[in-house]
């Protein structure tokens, strides 16, 4: 062997035996090997036998009423669940999130696995829960009532096999995922009644089995402008809040966003006036800016803020010498954008649990509760509950059942190893 050849041999050497390849192939085999201990695979195969209860579970919660704001009746109900699996020191926090301890070996790893108790749905909207042969039919069916039904039947699995973690685990059905809840629930989770003790975190949020790792921020705004408004004849030419809405609305879609990392604004509602008539002394609109990159998003704030005092400027400016039009622009609504890197521990093993379970694997990017705890470093991830839903947030939404003790398996399996 030539010195030239034994150098590159040496050098391929180096790259197979580097850190970050032997801790893949050890997380790899770290899974396979869990999978093939006994209580863990007595876990697995509850799991799986169990599924039928977890879809009563499904459909019991999802005709318990959880609007925005309005989560402590099915909270009640999801804290008697809890308690009913075998979990510990069962409470309803301050912001209204249900937590349940499993005690392990230790403390630490601290890993909490959760899912969100609210849907989009206003209170008038009808919860009941049809079913077609392997198909549910409800509002919140599978976002996120599958989620809380797995996270229960997870804690059930673990119990009734006896599976002992080295660190603790926590339960949690959370509120203000949806919509302007503004990740309140896990917000204060970490602020407040974990904080500081969280280690690692899982979302369970919907159905499938894709591993969400990048967080897509937002932030959202109403903004209103307002005038003196008038009669539409007697007062023509007077300043108008509409005309200036639908100059802001026209700039704004005019704005060039990369799609990469995808970037988006939408406006979503527009309101206002008084008659048709009228001069309107007010109108609105509700805009949704989204992006993974916290700068590419703030830029994206800027600009359509300057396109906002613009639209008011121009208006304005027609009409020199009157009363001129005022705007104000609120904030609603804040997401922070965040990731836990493709390649890191807590990835490397959700992708190797899919693997095992010879589940198709797929990385994802997604607005979650997860979102919250990558924006300050915990290492965390969204994960399906299986199955295959249609129609989310839709009073349309659906679920299939078919196979979906797949996913119920898939989290059962992350929670053992996330919790060594």
């Amino acid at each position: 062997m030539t010195v030239a050849s034994r150098c590159l041999w040496v050098a391929a050497l180096v790259c197979l035996l580097s850190p970050s390849r032997l801790a893949d192939a050890q997380r790899a085999d770290d899974v396979t090997g869990l999978v093939a201990e006994p209580s863990v695979r007595r876990a697995l195969d509850i799991a799986r036998r169990s599924e039928p209860d977890t879809i009563t579970d499904q459909i019991r919660l999802c005709e318990v009423p959880a609007p925005p704001f309005g989560e402590a009746a099915r909270a009640a109900v999801y804290a008697d669940a809890m308690r009913a699996a075998g979990l510990a020191n069962v409470r309803i926090d301050a912001e209204g999130n249900v937590v349940g301890a499993r005690r392990g070996r230790a403390e630490r790893p601290h890993l909490v696995l959760s899912a969100h108790l609210d849907t989009v749905f206003p209170a008038d909207v009808p919860v009941r829960v049809t079913r077609d042969g392997a198909r549910l039919r409800g509002p919140g069916i599978g976002d996120d009532c599958r989620g809380l039904a797995v996270v229960l039947a997870v804690a059930r699995a673990l119990n009734a096999a006896g599976v002992q973690t080295n660190g603790s685990v926590t339960f949690v059905g959370t509120v203000g995922e949806e919509g302007l809840g503004n990740l309140r629930g896990v917000t204060a989770l970490f602020g407040a009644t974990l904080k500081g003790r969280v280690d690692r975190f899982i979302s369970v949020d919907g159905d499938g089995y894709g591993i969400t790792h990048i967080g897509v921020g937002s932030r959202r705004y109403r903004v209103t402008f307002r005038g003196p408004g008038g009669h539409s004849y007697d007062d023509f030419g007077r300043a108008n809040p509409v005309n200036a809405l639908g100059l802001a609305i026209a700039s704004v879609s005019l704005l060039q966003v990369p799609t990469a990392p995808k970037t988006t604004f939408s406006v979503g509602r527009v309101g206002g006036g008084t008659s048709i008539n009228s001069i309107a002394t007010e109108a609105w609109m509700e805009v949704d800016l989204r992006s993974s990159d916290e700068g590419v998003l703030a830029d994206l704030d800027t600009r359509v803020q300057s396109s906002v005092r613009r639209a008011l400027e121009e208006e304005n400016a027609r009409r020199p010498g009157q009363q001129g039009l005022t705007v104000a622009i609120e904030l609603v609504g804040r997401r922070p954008a965040g990731r836990t890197g493709q390649g890191t521990p807590m990835v490397e093993t959700a992708l190797a649990a899919l693997r095992a379970l010879a589940l198709p694997v797929r990385l994802d990017e997604g607005s979650t509760d997860a979102n919250l705890p990558m924006s300050v470093g915990v290492p965390s991830i969204t994960v399906g509950g299986g199955g295959a839903g249609r129609d989310a947030h839709s009073p349309q939404e659906s679920f299939d059942t078919t196979d979906s003790w797949k996913g119920t398996q898939l989290v059962t399996l992350l929670t053992v190893v996330l919790a060594r």
